[in-house]
This record gives C-alpha cells, structure tokens and sequence, in this order.
C-alpha cells in the first residue's frame, strides 16, 4: 500500500483549523543518536505531545499541518524517524524496523528531558505509538491511534482488502498486474510498482475525495521507499513481510496504562473498519470512535467533530 501512503503528502486545500503557515513556526534542530544526525522540530509549552506520521516512509511534515497549532497550549514535537525527511539515511537498510523506531521515541524522550509524553500515531505511526506504550509504560501519559493498526496480520488484511477492491473495481488495470505477478515480479519492482501505483486510490483514501493535505512550500523529501520496502517487505503490498509482520499488540494492548483514543474511518480503505473495531475487544479500557464521514484521514475529512475530540481527550480550552 505505499503508493496509497504517497498520497498523504499532497498539498494545498485544507479543511480545518490548521494554520496554512504552520510550517515557518518550527525550526528544524539536528540531534544526534546512535551516529545520526535526526530533525527534531519542537515548539510551545506545557505537557509534551510527540506525532508519528504513517508510512513507514513518511516525513513528519503533514502530521505537522495538521496538528502544528497545538503548539499554543502544549510541547509539540514532530520529527523524521530515520531515513525519513530531513534525518540521515541508515548506513545499512537493516536498520530501518519498527523495533528501531520505538527506540528512537525513546532516545528522543532522554534526550529532550521529558518525564513523560504523550503519543499521536496516524496510520503506521500507530505501530510505533502502540510497541511504546506496551515497552515504557511508565513513560507514557496518553496515546491517540488514527486509522491504526494492531498487528503484521492486519496490515496483511489491509493489503487484502484493498487488493480485493483493485481487482474488482479495476480488472482492466488488474489484468497487468496478474500479469507482471505471473511472470515473477514483486510489488517493490518496476515495472509492476508502475502499473501498481497507477490505481486510482482517492476512494481508499478519502470519503471526500476533493481534499488534500496542509504541506510546506519548500522542497522536502516527503517519501523515502527503501525504508517501506524494508520494514514492510519487497512484495509488501501483497505479502507483508520485513519487521511489520513480526508485530502484534492484541494480548498485551488491554495492559496498556497510558489513557487513550482510539480513531477509525467508516470508509477508510487502508485501516478498515472490519479489523479496527477489534480494539474494541482488545483493548476496551480505550475510547473507540468511528467516523461516519471518513477514509483513512478523519481530522480533514470531519474536522470540527474530530478537533473537538481532541480537544476534549487532552482537556484542552
């Protein structure tokens, strides 16, 4: 699914209460861990917030517009896992994993000298969010999951789903990918990756198919695919397999301190809401919210019902 994940990254239309200029507020600052330099961008006051943006191969650029203005009532932080946007490359793809990426929280957290944070996933950034809360529970306040994943089995599901759709409202385009895949070639490889990401995704992605996200005018490098391919596999978008597929959180989500909120989209097409309602068996002590109106994106596509949830969750005025 990584070239539906792309499509998080498109500009310009924005319906919300984000602020289109949120991007000239922060200042990228450089920390260096474990031999990397990461982009760490850091802004406001009070208890820390920390958002992880999808992918795995996004930047943290649209999490940012989205959720930058929650810098005037809390510590936000937003920040380049490795490999992503502005932070350097691995010296060996090996090292790109979600094991990884919870130590990087980590590493963040000591090195920004928080006690402890609170954690924002949006779709595979729910994956890190969750490991986390599960590893340091002492050093989680609360945890918000967006259109998230609890497990390689759901994810595999999700590729399923969405092939399932491809293939039936597609069989033309289908027909090449039958092909390709006949003749040996995997989801990571062109020419299939082509044909492959030439599916119409809008529907998957979004209910309203005429909104696109808040990003920064200045160039950035939005998408980094050999950290997808490693952490989801080459044939990923068929067979997950990488670091992703070793993860599940079902049995040990209902011992999760942290307070948290779980969010799922009636129409989303990539965390579909025949697995996300299972949280609701595994980790019941959570708030569960279903919106009626989204895809895989519910704070733009029901932005008041969404910013109002929030708001209230972190009792913010």
């Amino acid at each position: 699914m990584k070239y539906l994940i792309i499509l998080l990254c498109l500009p310009v239309l924005c319906f919300s209460q984000v602020d289109p200029d949120i991007f000239g507020k922060f200042e990228s600052k450089f920390y260096e861990i474990d031999g990397y330099k990461i982009n760490v961008e850091v802004l406001g006051e009070g208890d820390p917030i920390f958002f992880l943006p999808g992918g795995p191969g996004n930047s943290h650029d649209y999490m940012q517009g989205n959720f930058g203005q929650y810098y005037k009532t809390n510590t936000v932080v937003f920040f380049d896992f490795l490999g992503r946007g502005k932070s350097d490359d691995a010296k060996d793809v090996s090292e790109y994993s979600v094991e990884n990426d919870v130590e990087l929280i980590e590493k963040l957290r000591e090195v920004l000298g928080y006690n402890k944070i609170s954690i924002v996933g949006h779709s595979y950034g729910t994956v890190p969010a969750q490991a986390y809360a599960i590893k340091y529970p002492d050093h989680v306040d609360k945890m918000v999951l967006i259109s998230g994943f609890h497990s390689g089995a759901m994810w595999q599901a999700n590729c399923d789903s969405y092939n399932h759709y491809a293939k039936t409202h597609f069989p033309e385009k289908w027909k090449q990918v039958d092909s390709l895949r006949s003749l040996g070639y995997v989801s990571g490889q062109e020419p299939l990756k082509t044909v492959y990401g030439n599916f119409p995704t809008k529907y998957i992605y979004y209910h309203n198919t005429s909104l696109k996200q808040n990003a920064p005018q200045e160039k950035y490098r939005g998408w980094a695919d050999d950290v997808y391919v490693e952490i989801i596999g080459r044939d990923g978008d068929f067979n997950v397999s990488g670091s992703m597929i070793n993860q599940d959180y079902r049995q040990e989500l209902k011992e999760v301190k942290a307070k948290t909120l779980i969010v799922a989209g009636r129409y989303d097409g990539v965390s579909t809401p025949e697995f996300n309602v299972q949280y609701k068996i595994f980790m019941p002590q959570a708030q569960f919210e279903m919106f009626e109106q989204s895809g895989h994106n519910p704070y733009l596509e029901e932005p008041e019902k969404f910013y109002a949830l929030f708001d209230a969750f972190f009792k913010i005025k």
